[in-house]
């Protein structure tokens, strides 16, 4: 039991537990107090001033967020002077930001438009010089638009605090003051990963993904191509949200009936070629364990991870799987099975990835994954932007008739689903592995130990005699974390997983924006859209990678079996050291 205080808030009596913020025991409370710069996964900045509360005995507002409580405090929340110095705070911000509210990306869905209503500003007070820049669109994944940044740090904090990148700082002194990548290089050569966990956790829309609604709305419109979109397993578990669907409810049939309504001509599952990547991976893994590669081995599905370790993890590349993700291997089968099978010329098919991730954006641009002189994925659009689309063509997706992904590519397993939540991949591949390696189908298929949200678990598995000891982690401060202790035992793990965004995939940053109800990355949010891909595993028939029969049959019509000469040609890749060009993140440095 936590020790008990009093304090007294608007002359009324409470116990609440010692050791907290005043923000913090007035949450329990049930007193919402306004804020921008605070968010539960970073450190406390403090420097918005929003979340002002009165203290007696203290002569100025006190910052909530920061100020810890105290025995027999006596607190206010919603005087007339707080209330006015609250109103000042949120209009001085917003005559120093744009006035686009209705054409912005975050319109309706922005922090700083939901605070000026609740403070009740209903016209602009003050006047003066505005900041003036340009914006940086130079990166494939991440725009960064400095005039709506209010300088809360959140961006800079999520970058070096949970995933350790440090592609942000601030710049500059007082009105001069912007966040922005070292020397103000632009995203494009700068050490941006392209997670976009940036935009997930921004107030505003100083970051949003790099748009292609618009080129995709004309692709669909053109009847000279054959227009195909396959869903991530991630998306169907979010895309509800974005229209006021609780979390947790997974929409696989909803997406599809959807994307078919937008006007795709087929619309495949990326849960397929989940199971296709687990073929390969787990093939690759026994070869490796047998001797015939370096340990551990290390997941490649995460494209935020991929060029993380190609800019600082360079001597870890030969440890990286060769497998292409799962949005690759898919471009790739479109491309060459699929058009060969429907006898469809191969430049005529323009291949679409709907994903829960900024990153992809730029995977789909990357030379080292291109196939027989194209990209397996023309076009990547997120969560967000596809949801969007949906209600941009007016289409209900609330009361939509589910409908089935298309054949030959639409049938998946369980396993191919909770590729989608941080340790499934690793839980996928062992499902697989066991049964190749021993002859046995291994039954208890939920591999508990390597479920959850610690930022590191690790599990041990016997197969044919031999303990496999494995780790996962999940954002990029964690997969640092976890490599620091590779690079010390070599020895210590045979397998690691490790996704590039909080949650795994199901907190990728093109998932759709908080509620005035949750907050960015709510991990209560995370856990259901988890629970949702658990929930389908759980429902399918097949939960095992090689059961599924659509694999078997493109192995035997096409591949000929795991890692031979077709598939590596066409499902595997190698990655090669990058030099940043911005600043090393101090955590590198030292190593």
């Amino acid at each position: 039991m936590k020790p008990k205080i009093k304090i007294l808030v608007n002359d009324k009596e409470y116990q609440v537990d010692a050791d907290q913020t005043i923000m913090h025991a007035l949450d329990s409370l049930g007193f919402k107090i306004p804020r921008l710069c605070y968010h539960p996964k970073l450190s406390i900045e403090g420097a918005c001033r929003v979340c002002i509360v009165e203290v007696e005995g203290i002569k100025n507002f006190v910052a909530s967020c920061s100020y810890p409580i105290a025995d027999n405090m006596k607190i206010r929340t919603n005087t007339k002077e707080l209330r006015r110095a609250r109103r000042d705070i949120v209009e001085l911000i917003l005559d120093n930001h744009p006035e686009d509210c209705h054409t912005c990306e975050r319109d309706g869905i922005c922090e700083l438009q939901r605070l000026a209503y609740a403070m009740g500003i209903r016209k602009r007070h003050f006047q003066g010089e505005k900041k003036k820049y340009e914006k940086d669109i130079s990166g494939e994944a991440v725009i960064r638009d400095p005039e709506k940044c209010i300088l809360c740090g959140r961006c800079v904090r999520m970058c070096e605090e949970l995933q350790r990148v440090n592609a942000l700082r601030y710049a500059h002194r007082g009105f001069n003051t912007v966040v922005m990548p070292a020397y103000n290089m632009s995203f494009k050569d700068s050490v941006c990963t392209g997670c976009g966990q940036c935009i997930n956790v921004c107030p505003t829309a100083a970051f949003v993904e790099k748009n292609y609604t618009q080129e995709l709305f004309e692709k669909l419109n053109d009847d000279s191509i054959i227009k195909i979109a396959h869903v991530a397993p991630s998306v169907r578990a979010a895309i509800g949200e974005a229209f006021d669907i609780p979390p947790g409810k997974a929409m696989e049939g909803e997406v599809a009936a959807a994307l078919k309504k937008l006007g795709f001509d087929y619309v495949f599952d990326t849960q397929f070629s989940a199971d296709l990547t687990i073929m390969e991976e787990a093939n690759e893994f026994l070869e490796r364990v047998q001797g015939k590669g370096k340990l551990p081995m290390i997941t490649s599905c995460s494209s935020a991870w991929m060029k993380c370790v190609e800019q600082f993890y360079p001597e870890l590349l030969d440890n990286v799987s060769t497998c292409k993700s799962p949005m690759s291997m898919m471009g790739s089968m479109i491309k060459t099975y699929f058009a060969k099978k429907m006898k469809i010329d191969p430049k005529k098919i323009f291949s679409v990835g709907v994903m829960c991730c900024t990153a992809k954006k730029y995977e789909a641009s990357r030379p080292e994954l291109r196939i027989e002189d194209m990209d397996p994925t023309d076009l990547v659009v997120t969560t967000r932007e596809v949801a969007w689309m949906i209600k941009s063509a007016g289409i209900d997706f609330c009361n939509i008739k589910p409908e089935q992904f298309d054949n030959p590519m639409g049938i998946s397993s369980g396993a191919g689903a909770i590729f989608g939540v941080t340790g499934g991949v690793m839980e996928a591949a062992i499902r697989t592995a066991y049964e190749l390696l021993t002859g046995e189908t291994l039954m208890n298929i939920e591999v508990n130990d390597i479920r959850g949200f610690k930022g590191i678990r690790e599990g041990k598995i016997i197969m044919d005699g031999k303990e496999i000891r494995v780790a996962v982690a999940h954002g990029l401060g964690n997969a640092a974390d976890l490599l620091d202790v590779v690079k010390k035992d070599p020895n210590k793990y045979h397998f690691i997983e490790i996704m590039g965004c909080p949650g795994g995939c199901i907190g990728g940053g093109g998932q759709p924006y908080a509620s005035s109800n949750s907050v960015p990355l709510d991990e209560e949010i995370l856990k259901k859209r988890a629970e949702a891909l658990y929930n389908l595993d759980r429902s399918k028939v097949i939960r095992r990678s090689h059961e599924n029969p659509d694999v078997q049959r493109i192995y035997k019509e096409f591949l000929g079996r795991p890692l031979s000469a077709v598939s590596h040609k066409l499902l595997h890749t190698h990655y090669s050291k990058k030099e940043p060009k911005g600043i090393i993140p101090k955590h590198i440095k030292s190593r």
